[in-house]
């Protein structure tokens, strides 16, 4: 890391331990790690929504933590092992916020056509419908996998 990089505090789990150092490189970028176990959503939301807040970006907030809490279910649903939650920050008016979540499982999500009875099947639909652009790509260690979205913002 160079000098322009610094640890800051995570969020507060229900335990009352903290769930993940933010790593906060220039103040454009802010990534956690989340354990894989269902407290990691609610920390993952609350982690976005706060980073969000201190970038002036809340007409993003809640659409964003609604997505992470959708892709960071889908991991503990599907993958197991560390979450990775990353944000990088618009660096201009027309740019876009960059939202990406990291799982150890290297098969690529499927968006499908759930049931209006079905409980599962939404998420991933949710993104490509209300964000600008999205996609995947492989684990940069070969192996898991990144979904990523873009959203527009405000």
């Amino acid at each position: 890391m160079d000098q322009l990089s610094r640890v800051t505090s995570g969020e507060i789990g229900r335990d009352g331990r903290e769930v993940s150092p933010v790593i906060d490189i220039e103040g454009d970028c802010a990534a956690w790690t989340f354990p894989a176990e269902p407290g990691a959503v609610r920390a993952a939301r609350a982690a976005v929504r706060t980073r969000l807040r201190a970038w002036d970006l809340d007409g993003v907030g809640d659409l964003t933590a609604l997505l992470v809490s959708e892709l960071v279910t889908n991991a503990l649903r599907h993958a197991s092992g560390p979450i990775g939650v990353r944000l990088v920050r618009p660096r201009g008016p027309h740019d876009v916020l960059l939202v990406e979540v990291s799982d150890t499982l290297p098969d690529l999500p499927r968006e499908c056509v759930p049931q209006p009875e079905d409980e599962h099947g939404r998420g991933l639909q949710l993104v490509a419908s209300t964000s600008r652009r999205w996609g995947t790509r492989p684990g940069s260690d070969a192996t898991g996998k990144t979904v990523w979205f873009e959203l527009a913002v405000p």
